[in-house]
């Protein structure tokens, strides 16, 4: 069993790394996020899982565990695949995963490619209680540059960058930028294209 690699990345595509170990190249199929961000000649850690069919050994890889064990509830979902719960991961963080388990949404995994309303359904049904949200933050007064951060991933989304990418480019850009950027949705969302680059869909 293949849990983990550490290499420097060879190649990448929209939805895969190529990773070399030992001399050995080793390509994972990773979420749209994890291959935007892998840039060639650096290294990667990836927490990989490897899927065994009778024709074909696939390794799928993530950022962190907590990604690592979504792919594997979603796996064990009737009807959803490695390609399906991947395309699930490169779209949803963990925590809005968990969050719409837990609300009983099916919506935002009907937006998912590939994805239909009886797979939604089944998605939220079969993992109750197995997944749990993160406890909802005390509103303070950072609460407006959420709501700012709220805008630019969504200006993002409107852009073509998936809803998962879109929100972790808005946060570690609020995270990066000045008091006074934090309050503006336009400088944040042109420090966030700055950093994201060409979209690659």
């Amino acid at each position: 069993m293949i849990s983990s690699l550490h290499g420097t990345v060879l190649h990448t595509t929209s939805d895969q790394v190529v990773i070399e170990v030992g001399g050995v190249g080793f390509s994972v199929a990773v979420p749209a996020d994890v291959a935007h961000t892998a840039s060639i000649g650096e290294r990667m850690l990836l927490h990989t899982s490897l899927i065994v069919r009778e024709d074909a050994l696939s390794l799928y890889g993530f950022a962190d565990r907590d990604e690592l064990e979504i792919f594997g509830l979603l796996i064990s979902v009737t009807g959803v695949g490695p390609k399906s719960a991947l395309g699930v991961l490169s779209h949803l963080t963990v925590d809005q995963i968990a969050e719409a388990v837990t609300a009983e949404d099916d919506a935002p995994f009907r937006r998912v490619s590939g994805i239909g309303p009886k797979t939604a359904k089944l998605i939220v049904l079969q993992l109750a209680g197995k997944v749990r949200a993160a406890a909802p933050t005390t509103k303070t007064a950072a609460a407006s540059g959420g709501d700012v951060i709220d805008q630019v991933a969504t200006a993002l989304v409107g852009l073509g960058w998936s809803e998962k990418v879109a929100v972790e480019a808005a946060a570690q850009t609020a995270s990066d930028a000045s008091d006074a950027e934090r309050a503006s949705v336009s400088s944040l969302l042109r420090r966030a294209l700055a950093a994201l680059g060409p979209a690659r869909v």
